[in-house]
């Protein structure tokens, strides 16, 4: 199974803790989805905070409005400096996520980095190549003009 990565920086203009409270509310993972993929969290009573071990389920239209559901864990969380939440059932073969914050002076250096696989050996390469790598950089462009422009107002 070959495996990608997707790797972003940006500087947000608050303090680790308030990126903190941001990122580890799950409710908020809507707020910088783009609107045309319908995201919706399915799981009832999420805790205001993350924490290891919790699943949460969502649904979303990633691709020509197809409903997809998603599973994902919280698979470690070292607050306030990261978390990482993997996919436990989804469109990925496999799908790692790593979210990083490091305060630098008057502002957050976020990182993310994703680590994922596409099924279907050649044909999940050439999917990655035309369709999934491109839609993955779109969804991580808007997400990062969501981040900043949620921050500037603030």
């Amino acid at each position: 199974m070959k495996k990608y990565e997707l790797y972003r920086e940006t500087v947000l203009p608050i303090t680790s803790l308030e990126a903190w409270d941001f990122f580890s509310n799950p409710n908020n993972l809507a707020k910088i989805t783009p609107v045309e993929m319908d995201f919706k969290v399915v799981t009832k009573d999420l805790p205001k905070h993350i924490h290891n071990g919790l699943v949460i389920e969502y649904v979303v239209k990633p691709l020509a409005g197809v409903p997809l559901k998603w599973v994902s864990q919280i698979s470690s969380v070292n607050a306030p400096y990261s978390f990482v939440d993997e996919q436990m059932k989804g469109p990925y073969a496999y799908w790692h996520h790593e979210h990083t914050f490091e305060e630098k002076g008057d502002s957050v250096l976020m990182k993310d980095r994703v680590t994922y696989a596409i099924s279907f050996g050649w044909l999940g390469r050439l999917a990655n190549q035309l369709i999934v790598r491109k839609k993955l950089e779109q969804i991580f462009d808007y997400r990062t003009r969501q981040i900043l422009s949620i921050f500037k107002s603030k």
